[in-house]
């Protein structure tokens, strides 16, 4: 529950304050959320401590708080620069002393450094963000010695394991750097952790006696689903076009496909941007806070963004590419939905993205290879799973979920659309069986291929128990490919006990046991047939309406004589088609459309857009819902790079030389920037090869034109330009005359 802030909190001024009074004072809450009040008391009474808090949990208060009631400078150890400047930002907002939080890191000048080190000294600072690599220099070790401290917390604690989702080695070094500063007490904070990881943490940074809070991992509000990636990117535009104005993010494993997405996306009428490690700090930066600030909708992002962002109103999370484990799944869906409101988070899976991440892993050395390899696997298994996408999530985080009555046991697409059940007893003593015959030594792959009869190194090699009861034996239960899914089934009704400190190795829990004692019934489900091979979009096969188009026309001739323009100028034949196959009804719509820029919308679209609702209610046509998705052309792929350059008056030869093309595919490329309705500005080229005459004539030629291309320029002409001068003239035209 808020309460109203204190504007203009000094840095000192809460400092031996009570809890109560610091909550209320600075962040504006009369009481705490969950383990919160019990977190800080631990850390405040000197012990090390160490929390586990799904995204949206609190977490930064746990040690914000406390910072700013005790003596001394907290030190904050995080792994980004954007997370660094969210969170000082976020401190300085409640406080009229912006010396209250600082940072250190590569992107601070040896003056700012200065400058905040200045600030540590004397004490107004409470909160200092360090990156790793910036507390591992000497002269800042020395630095810290030199003054005050009252504790370290180590943020996205994940990062210091090697089976955590964004390992940064040297996050492993943290123990020795603090260690070498003083003895303080270290809170260590996560979002996501797995036992084994949680192990991990606590052994490497040497405190394995801390007090430990840990809250649930499930979000209620989160709606998951996995769809099978194809036509994806059809599906994604739909998406943001459906919930336009609403926040959202869509992560890409690549570069290249954040800018591809983000352009698309932008052509067709969403307010978005990229986001990735390639941009300089101060692009990144920009981005976000156009995020934050609302002035974009969607952020497309490889995984370095959003961790920490204090952004409560993100209403979907799509996964464009399937993350590389489940921990970072879990913690970029987990950004949606922070205010409490739904979130949906869509993942896209196709088997060729999966076989690619393990062809990435191919090159690495055995050890990083089985680690990852078996991430990937939870990370199929997930995707694949006929059973509740919750439950399997909360059980890979050594969580129990009740899937018939628990906190949103709807909130995925397994459960509103549950797959075919049929009685398992016979398959699952079968699979108990051949686990018990191999000792628990074995890993699921083992087991499905010996079930398939599959001779693999690892079978042929097989040295243990004979295992001849059961080479093939699966056949007779259930068809090949559903195998790895019984398997995860069994698993999740607590059957099996995955040891992921033994890379996966499947062992009988005592539930098990008295399964295999005594066989019940059982429900199995069976395969939804998620796996897919990514496909490219494919046309969508609807017809052309032709009635519509002829109307179409006519009413682009009425408006050309109305406005005195060429019919070609309001819409060309190319765009009237495409309105006559889609019903584009809205303005949002006819951007949409290919050659249907915003300019054209509001200078044209009304008419055309009454014409097309009447004609809809008239002949009871039913739309169909998927529109034309824009497509971002190959040829137009660095439209802004050549608008900067048009900018900055180069040559059409250097352009061209620049983008690797010829002049001719360099002038197709504007033409198609025009047509989709940017403006540029070519009269310094245009002034090299025609005079003000020539530029006149050409342009009356135009406006008298009835289609306006090329080839009738040319014959009308009777061949006194040349084809580049024409383009060159019309390309100015259409950018003035029809946007």
């Amino acid at each position: 529950m808020e309460t109203s802030v204190d504007p203009f909190v000094n840095a000192d001024s809460l400092v031996g304050s009570t809890l109560e009074e610091g909550l209320s004072r600075f962040f504006g809450f009369s009481q705490f959320k969950g383990e919160q009040e019990k977190v800080v008391n631990s850390l405040m009474a000197g012990n090390n401590v160490f929390v586990i808090m799904p995204t949206g949990g609190g977490k930064s208060l746990c040690y914000q708080l406390p910072a700013l009631i005790q003596e001394g400078t907290a030190i904050v150890v995080s792994p980004l620069i954007a997370l660094m400047k969210n969170q000082v930002d976020a401190l300085r907002s409640h406080s009229d002393d912006p010396d209250i939080a600082h940072y250190l890191n590569s992107s601070l000048s040896k003056a700012e450094m200065i400058r905040v080190k200045e600030a540590v000294a004397t004490g107004r600072t409470k909160l200092l963000y360090v990156a790793p690599e910036s507390l591992n220099k000497a002269e800042n070790a020395d630095f810290l010695r030199s003054v005050r401290l009252s504790f370290f917390a180590i943020d996205e604690a994940h990062c210091i394991s090697e089976w955590g989702h964004d390992f940064r080695p040297e996050y492993r070094r943290l123990k020795e750097i603090i260690d070498g500063i003083g003895k303080f007490p270290v809170i260590a904070l996560t979002a996501t952790a797995t036992p084994k990881v949680q192990q991990d943490i606590q052994k490497n940074l040497g405190i394995l006696e801390a007090d430990i809070f840990k809250s649930s991992f499930n979000r209620p509000n989160l709606f998951y689903e996995v769809r099978p990636k194809v036509d994806a990117l059809k599906q994604v535009v739909q998406y943001a076009l459906e919930n336009r104005g609403r926040s959202g993010i869509i992560y890409c494993l690549s570069r290249k496909r954040v800018e591809e997405i983000a352009e698309t996306l932008t052509v067709n009428g969403v307010r978005a941007a990229a986001y990735h490690a390639g941009m300089d700090s101060a692009q990144r930066s920009r981005k976000q806070d156009q995020f934050l600030m609302q002035d974009v909708d969607v952020i497309v992002a490889t995984i370095a963004f959003g961790m920490g962002i204090d952004k409560p109103d993100v209403r979907f999370v799509i996964h464009y590419d399937m993350p590389k484990s489940l921990e970072a799944y879990y913690q970029e869906t987990g950004r949606a939905g922070r205010d409490g409101g739904e979130g949906h988070c869509i993942a896209f899976y196709g088997v060729q993205d999966m076989e690619k991440l393990e062809k990435f892993l191919s090159g690495k050395p055995i050890a990083e290879r089985e680690i990852g390899m078996q991430l990937l696997q939870e990370v199929a298994g997930y995707a694949e799973s006929p059973t509740s996408r919750r439950k399997y999530i909360l059980h890979y985080f050594g969580e129990e979920f009740d899937e018939k009555n628990g906190p949103g046991w709807d909130m995925d697409d397994n459960a509103r659309n549950p797959p075919e059940p049929y009685e398992g007893k016979a398959i699952v003593a079968h699979v108990l069986k051949l686990v018990e015959a191999t000792g628990g030594r074995r890993r699921a792959g083992f087991l499905r291929d010996v079930l398939l009869g599959n001779e693999t190194q690892e079978t042929s090699t097989y040295a243990g128990p004979k295992l001849a009861d059961f080479n093939g034996s699966g056949s007779q239960y259930g068809p090949d490919e559903a195998w790895d899914g019984i398997i995860r089934q069994v698993a999740l009704a607590g059957f099996l006990r995955k040891k992921t400190e033994d890379f996966g190795v499947l062992t009988i829990t005592e539930a098990g046991q008295e399964f295999m004692e005594n066989p019940i019934s059982f429900t199995l489900y069976k395969d939804k047939g998620i796996r897919s091979k990514a496909v490219e979009p494919v046309a969508s096969g609807v017809a052309l309406d032709q009635p519509l188009l002829e109307m179409l026309q006519a009413l682009r001739k009425v408006e050309a004589d109305r406005l005195s323009l060429p019919p070609f100028v309001i819409f060309s034949d190319p765009s009237l088609e495409e309105m006559a196959t889609h019903y584009p009804c809205k303005e949002d719509e006819l951007l949409i459309i290919n050659g249907v820029g915003a300019s054209k919308v509001r200078k044209f679209g009304a008419p055309f857009i009454a014409l097309i609702q009447k004609h809809i209610d008239s002949e009871g046509i039913e739309r169909l819902s998927d529109l034309v998705v824009r497509s971002v052309a190959g040829r137009n792929a660095g439209k802004v790079g050549i608008i900067q350059k048009l900018d900055r008056r180069m040559s059409l030869e250097d352009i061209a030389s620049a983008q690797k093309c010829s002049t001719d595919e360099l002038l197709d490329s504007i033409e198609a920037i025009v047509a989709s309705g940017t403006k540029v500005g070519l009269d310094y080229v245009i002034e090299e090869y025609l005079d003000e005459d020539s530029v006149e004539e050409l342009w009356e030629c135009l406006m008298e034109s009835d289609e306006g291309s090329v080839a009738e320029v040319l014959e009308e002409m009777e061949d006194a330009y040349s084809e580049e001068e024409i383009r060159l003239v019309r390309i100015k035209f259409m950018s003035e005359v029809a946007n």
